[in-house]
């Protein structure tokens, strides 16, 4: 299970650098990612540290060459909408969703 997790977490981090390194090149506006949490920013850390060490690795410093927006809907699912609409007003360059997960045995 944590080979999979640093697996997919690594993959992701890959998925969001890639267009930014080429990015950087093309212009010298700084790279945005919207990151849209469904429950708290505090409950979600343990998602959001990581993807933030994984840009770092890769040369990306939040608030030097690179902005993160975040977008907190507290709970209240009902918000989502509304805060990924707000992100993408915000003309951010990739939106990365954080929601909650449960943990469904099915016993058949």
């Amino acid at each position: 299970m944590i080979a999979r997790r640093h697996f997919v977490l690594a993959l992701s981090v890959s998925v969001l650098a890639a267009p930014f390194a080429s990015f950087a090149q093309q212009q010298r506006k700084i790279p945005r990612i919207g990151f849209l949490i469904s429950e708290t920013r505090s409950n979600e850390a343990s998602r959001i540290e990581p993807l933030r060490a994984g840009l770092r690795d890769f040369g990306y410093a939040e608030g030097q060459n690179i902005a993160i927006e975040y977008r907190s809907a507290d709970g209240n699912y009902d918000r989502l909408p509304e805060l990924a609409a707000e992100l993408a007003s915000l003309n951010v360059d990739v939106i990365v969703a954080f929601g909650h997960h449960w943990n469904c045995n099915h016993s058949r």
